[in-house]
């Protein structure tokens, strides 16, 4: 018996590859064990497919609001790979920059500059 609906994960599935790329979001599923897949397959179609599935706020916006949320947390890992997301979305290195402004104003200067050296990373790898 499955712990989420079939649809929703289809559906979250299609947008996680959107966003984190096709074949990073492949890479995690065929790594997944007996121990994580259901974790795997439950976040996919929960935070993609319920999360992000739906028109209201669209994928840019979205990836704009993680990349807050995520830098006040101080999840670097996941602020670095939301970071690649974000710019398949659309967010540009101007959009970062500000983001990072306000990440700096609510969780102060030294959660900041960790997303300056993220985003860096991210950017110089985009170029090449």
């Amino acid at each position: 018996m499955s712990v989420f609906d079939e649809d929703l994960f289809l559906k979250g599935l299609e947008q996680r590859k959107a966003t984190l790329g096709a074949e990073y979001v492949q890479k995690s599923l065929d790594a997944a064990d007996d121990l994580t897949r259901p974790f795997q397959e439950a976040m996919t179609a929960w935070c993609w497919g319920f999360g992000w599935g739906d028109d209201v706020i669209d994928a840019k916006t979205r990836s704009m609001m993680n990349l807050s949320m995520i830098g006040a947390l101080g999840k670097m890992h996941e602020w670095e790979l939301h970071c690649r997301g974000a710019i398949n979305n659309g967010v540009t290195p101007e959009e970062i920059r500000a983001i990072i402004h306000v990440i700096a104003i609510y969780c102060g200067v030294p959660q900041a500059l960790e997303c300056f050296r993220a985003a860096r990373n991210v950017l110089d790898q985009a170029k090449d």
